[in-house]
């Protein structure tokens, strides 16, 4: 399960990507969850996916 706080969830997923995954749709997958939702909550808090970084900046 995903944090709820968005703080907290953008400091999750951007440690997962750097530590595990390296890849949005890897890290999606391995926590079976939906890429455009989780996206549209980080970005509701103005965070957006940066594809050449592979974290939400």
């Amino acid at each position: 399960m995903l944090p709820k706080d968005p703080m907290i969830l953008l400091s999750y997923v951007n440690t997962k990507l750097r530590d595990r995954d390296h890849d949005l749709d890897v890290f999606c997958s391995v926590e079976d969850v939906d890429r455009c939702e989780l996206s549209a909550r980080l970005e509701e808090v103005g965070y957006v996916y940066d594809e050449n970084r592979r974290q939400f900046v």
